[in-house]
């Protein structure tokens, strides 16, 4: 029974020993594992920090653009006030000069009849000279 023993003891040795294999395997396992994961990292903040640097570059040209786009735009406002300027003074002088024709129509209404009156009389003072010539 004492032998039973011994040899329970040395497979319970043994299984300890394969175990302890198995662990350590399974540790160097791990830590290769977590020394990858490591460099991965630290490739993925070198990667980051350029980002960051073009995203830095990025933002200071988008705001340099914006910068210039809006003193372009108020450039262009003060170009839209003077063609406005031109419209209303346009749309001025359009309207004067519509007056200015009913003016015209309305004068020249007046001084049609006056003009067909002189017509008429002045055929009449023809037909007259000439009726005097002939006799």
């Amino acid at each position: 029974m004492e032998v039973l023993l011994y040899i329970a003891a040395a497979i319970a040795a043994l299984a300890f020993v394969v175990l302890v294999i198995y662990l350590v395997v399974t540790l160097k396992a791990a830590k290769n594992t977590l020394n990858d994961v490591s460099d991965t990292l630290q490739g993925l903040e070198k990667q980051m920090q350029g980002v960051t640097t073009e995203t830095t570059q990025l933002l200071t040209k988008t705001n340099k653009l914006a910068d210039d786009f809006n003193e372009k735009s108020n450039k262009l406002n003060g170009l839209f006030d003077g063609a406005k300027g031109m419209g209303q003074t346009l749309k001025d002088f359009n309207a004067s000069l519509q007056q200015l024709s009913k003016s015209i129509n309305r004068t020249s209404a007046k001084t049609d009849d006056r003009a067909a009156q002189a017509v008429k009389w002045g055929a009449t003072f023809m037909d007259f000279m000439n009726k005097r010539k002939n006799k």
